[in-house]
């Protein structure tokens, strides 16, 4: 377990070393930043057709995402889309841990899901080693004074969980990374009212803020499904969604 353990470390550090700086790289990092801004802004104001243009558009974006990848890299998109897809039909409807303002599932939002991860592997490889434990720790005493006060409850279970997820993987600058990144989404998804998390969470009995800090725990199981996804189609472990930041093999 051990050497298996340090063999995925070689391997996401020799993929965080060979990833290309291309003008290409980064023009998808910008249209992706603009198309989940933009679009949950046009979901939110044009009520009539919002939702169905942000929808094209985003899916519009991920088959960008799917030309440029290989047969390994399509395989965990569409690990992530499936995934997605099912973690908010039971988070949404079946749950009821938040609510989209229609009260459906919106087109967009499983392949926004992909979006996200996507510009989370590349913002990654900008992050120093043991940065993830830095966030951890910041992100410690917010969760503390929150459940504290009584505003989110939630919290401190989903921090427990976002700690076993940098426990159990290698992949930790990935999920400090998306720990930051998901909850900036969604602070500005929840406060233009694309969507609301429940103020008392079902099943439970606990409160949760609308958003609660620890949102983006949920981005890190998802990438430890899409790990284990690859693991099982594969003879060999793959690094999960970081696969998406190594250069392609051009003939």
């Amino acid at each position: 377990m051990g050497r298996e353990k340090e063999r995925h470390r070689g391997r996401q550090r020799a993929a965080y070393a060979r990833t290309p700086r291309s003008a290409s790289v980064r023009a998808v990092k910008i249209l992706i930043v603009a198309t989940i801004a933009l679009g949950l802004l046009v979901d939110q104001r044009w009520a009539s057709h919002g939702q169905a243009v942000a929808s094209a558009a985003t899916w519009m974006v991920c088959v960008v995402l799917w030309s440029r990848g290989d047969a390994r890299q399509r395989a965990a998109l569409a690990a992530c889309l499936v995934f997605a897809t099912a973690g908010e039909v039971f988070l949404s409807l079946g749950w009821g841990l938040y609510r989209y303002r229609l009260g459906n599932i919106p087109l967009f939002v499983p392949p926004g899901h992909v979006l996200l991860f996507y510009l989370g592997t590349q913002l990654a490889l900008r992050i120093p080693e043991r940065a993830e434990w830095w966030v951890a720790a910041l992100a410690l005493p917010v969760v503390a004074l929150f459940a504290w006060d009584g505003r989110d409850t939630l919290g401190p279970l989903l921090y427990a969980l976002f700690l076993a997820c940098l426990w159990l993987s290698p992949a930790r600058r990935l999920y400090a990374t998306m720990f930051v990144l998901s909850l900036a989404m969604e602070l500005y998804g929840t406060w233009l009212g694309n969507w609301a998390w429940s103020a008392r969470v079902p099943w439970l009995g606990l409160t949760a803020a609308n958003p609660p800090l620890a949102a983006g725990t949920f981005y890190c199981v998802l990438d430890l499904l899409v790990l284990s996804a690859m693991r099982a189609i594969e003879s060999r472990p793959a690094p999960g969604f970081l696969a998406f930041s190594r250069p392609q093999a051009r003939d």
